[in-house]
């Protein structure tokens, strides 16, 4: 029998209809105005709208990205180095010291690309069980639309079952 552990702070999902990433900037702001180191995990086009984002909230993308306190990982060509935490821990930009971060990862690249649900949910375990190495507080999100009520539910339950606490051994 296995023993579960809770996840500090499980992850929530965000579904947005439109491209704007209000609730993933207000994310970010704040976790940056506390000190935080923030990691944002998307596809090229998400970051490239998220550092115009911050820079238009008159923050200094480019400094924060200099001096480590926010990190860009390009999906999905991150995702192996997330599969080999030492990788990115040792030789990336995560910082160790940090004693808080926050992630955030948009799968609208995953989801817009046509990838199988069953590819997206192995991608959605890598992230999670890393993020769950670390202390973070994390938010993934998703851009549909036009999804059907079915799929937005699938995804949801792709999420739930990726997020959910891990069983140790006894």
């Amino acid at each position: 029998m296995g023993v579960l552990t809770p996840h500090a702070a499980s992850c929530r999902l965000v579904v947005r209809k439109d491209k704007s990433p209000v609730e993933v900037l207000q994310f970010v702001v704040s976790g940056l105005e506390m000190g935080q180191q923030v990691v944002a995990l998307a596809g090229p086009g998400c970051l490239k709208d998220l550092a115009r984002s911050l820079t238009e909230s008159g923050l200094k993308t480019e400094t924060l990205l200099r001096n480590g306190r926010l990190v860009f990982l390009t999906a999905p060509d991150c995702l192996a180095q997330l599969a080999d935490p030492q990788q990115i821990t040792q030789r990336g930009p995560l910082r160790h010291a940090s004693s808080l971060v926050r992630w955030v990862t948009d799968w609208s690249w995953a989801y817009a690309n046509g990838t199988d649900s069953a590819t997206i949910l192995g991608y959605q375990r890598v992230v999670h069980d890393f993020v769950r190495s670390l202390t973070a507080v994390s938010m993934c999100t998703v851009q549909c639309k036009e999804s059907a009520r079915g799929s937005l539910l699938a995804m949801l339950a792709d999420h739930r079952r990726a997020a959910r606490t891990v069983k140790l051994p006894a």
